[in-house]
């Protein structure tokens, strides 16, 4: 072997020791280094990830500019920006104070039917989740695909056979009786299933048990910890899921102080109080989602990481 090459290779080695060692130092890992990634094909992805990004954010870019407006001005000027006169602070002190603060009424049923639900699926897709990734039975495989087959299946096909059993149990028109459907998730197990069998390793587990561990303290306090990303986002999918559910409610609720922000939003009728009404009601969720991104983040490093 020459010189040259042995001259050519160390120089090599030490500009690609340099680059992991210069992403390292960032903190944060290089995708080119870890995927093997062309700059080109992560420009094409980036943009298409900025055309996604305006694509998503042109409703609520609308949705702001025109509660701001007044009823003419949201039918004769242009829908993306704002004109005269600006009356997005009265109206949305006129939403909260219409029929003796009834949207107020419609948020807080709204909270807690969506935040019991995907609490409630948020607990049990994590249960189910864990049980079909790390537990051997007989017939483990035909269930999960029955789970999985309920994914298909529209919502509506469950309306009928839903409200007549809850109008034999009397439970129509009660808030346990709205949320209690909310709890069912079948893409959240799978989710769950998915995460948990990368995430948790077996030897963790066996371990826990030779250390004497019930089952129960084991998904709680060593399973439990290692899928914090998944448990935020299912919660998240699930809680926008159920905070903008139409058809459920409007099947099982005939009582008016019951009602949700999506059965109370066409009330306003068509105008920017109806405008104004919607983008109070997606301020909760924005919230919940800036708390929560940590987590998603820090899932997405830690993959990054293990690649």
């Amino acid at each position: 072997m020459s010189g040259s090459s042995l001259t050519v290779r160390a120089g090599t080695g030490r500009a690609l020791a340099t680059r992991p060692a210069r992403a390292a130092s960032n903190g944060v890992p290089s995708p080119m280094r870890l995927y093997g990634l062309r700059r080109r094909s992560i420009n094409a992805v980036t943009v298409a990830c900025g055309m996604f990004a305006i694509f998503t954010l042109i409703p609520i870019w609308w949705v702001f500019v025109s509660a701001s407006k007044t009823v003419p001005a949201l039918n004769s000027t242009f829908g993306f920006w704002f004109a005269q006169p600006f009356v997005l602070f009265s109206n949305l002190e006129h939403v909260l104070t219409v029929n003796s603060g009834v949207f107020l009424v419609w948020l807080r049923n709204t909270a807690i039917y969506a935040g019991v639900g995907a609490l409630g699926a948020t607990a049990l897709s994590a249960a189910a989740g864990y049980g079909f990734a790390r537990f051997d039975f007989r017939g483990k495989n035909a269930l999960f695909v029955f789970v999985m087959v309920a994914v298909l299946i529209p919502v509506t096909v469950f309306a009928v056979p839903l409200f007549l059993i809850y109008a034999k149990v009397h439970m129509d028109s009660t808030m346990p009786g709205i949320f209690m459907p909310f709890m069912v998730s079948p893409l959240s197990v799978y989710v769950m299933r998915v995460y948990v069998g990368g995430s948790v390793p077996r030897e963790l587990i066996d371990a826990a048990r030779i250390d004497g561990a019930g089952e129960t303290v084991i998904f709680l306090r060593v399973a439990c910890p290692l899928i914090v990303p998944a448990l935020a986002t299912v919660f998240m999918l699930n809680l926008a899921v159920d905070w903008n559910n139409y058809f459920l409610p409007f099947i099982v609720n005939n009582n008016p102080n019951l009602s949700t922000l999506t059965q109370g939003l066409p009330m306003f009728g068509y105008g920017s109080l109806e405008v104004a009404a919607a983008l109070l009601s997606m301020v909760p969720l924005v919230i919940v989602f800036v708390v929560l991104q940590r987590y998603w983040r820090g899932g997405l490093r830690l993959s990054l990481l293990d690649a």
